[in-house]
């Protein structure tokens, strides 16, 4: 099942996405879950699986404006340095534990919006990056049992500004620039993807591979990474992880590669689909 989260010139909502069109789910469960988030907290998605099946689409996707899979999580933690080949090209060495560090909610858009580059940086890089969203909340998940708290998955571009970055040695600033983060297009449920390992993912800027790896890659699985994080506090339902970039970010090449505005960029994750923004200049 496929789930997104949209706004249309009547207000906002989620739903499940079928072909071209969508099955509004918000409209159907009303206060009982007015959001995705809420959807997720009250253990509905089964409900809202036999609902879309027993529903067809009262939106086209054409009328829609998609919104972040998750437009109100409580949190959202990024992984750096989570492929060794991006551990290489950026001249450092792996750790033993993740790296994390947290984006804000205001800093993303969703599927089709336009990523903003921002006037106080030239520097704005993409990182293709797999997405994943808790369905039931805990605390010192086992690795083993970790898989079984997660709603589903979906594609991320964490977007970065370089220069803002490396003020210090905190990534915070460079991180959460507004309108710099894409998550979409929607999420697909993890009954859909049952090995999270076995994904191919791709970034592209203008058609153009810049970035090619596939899940199993990965230096903390995604197991491993729901544990870690939820030793440190309890996750909840609708939280997202985002769990690191490949090599290939455009800091690193020869010359640098930025997002410029009337770029394209996607994001493609095998098994979940293609998140694509236009690129803009922020308005002055």
């Amino acid at each position: 099942m496929k789930l997104a989260s949209f706004s249309t010139a009547d207000g906002g909502g989620y739903g499940c996405v079928v072909g071209d069109g969508i099955v509004t789910l918000s409209t159907a469960f009303g206060d009982r879950a007015p959001t995705l988030r809420d959807l997720l907290a009250g253990g509905l998605l089964g409900e809202a699986a036999a609902l879309a099946k027993a529903s067809t689409p009262d939106l086209a996707l054409s009328d829609v404006a998609f919104e972040p899979v998750i437009p109100n999580p409580d949190k959202i933690i990024c992984v750096g340095l989570n492929y060794r080949d991006h551990v290489a090209e950026t001249g450092r060495t792996v750790t033993d534990k993740p790296a994390l560090f947290a984006r804000y909610a205001g800093s993303q858009i969703g599927h089709l919006a336009p990523l903003v580059k921002p006037r106080a940086s030239d520097e704005f890089d993409y990182e293709g990056e797999l997405a994943v969203i808790i369905g039931r909340g805990g605390r010192h998940i086992a690795p083993h049992a970790a898989l079984a708290h997660v709603a589903g998955y979906a594609c991320y571009n964490e977007g970065s500004i370089r220069d803002w970055q490396r003020h210090t040695s905190q990534f915070l600033s460079g991180k959460t620039f507004a309108g710099t983060g894409a998550f979409g297009p929607w999420m697909v449920t993890s009954d859909e993807i049952a090995d999270p390992s076995k994904l191919k993912l791709e970034t592209r800027i203008n058609g153009q591979v810049v970035q090619h790896t596939t899940t199993d890659l990965l230096i903390t699985d995604i197991p491993h990474l729901i544990a870690y994080i939820s030793t440190i506090l309890p996750l909840v339902p609708g939280d997202v992880i985002v769990s690191g970039t490949p090599g290939g970010v455009g800091a690193k090449r020869n010359p640098p590669l930025w997002m410029r505005p009337g770029d394209v960029a996607e994001v493609e994750i095998s098994g979940i689909g293609v998140l694509r923004n236009p690129v803009v200049a922020e308005a002055m």
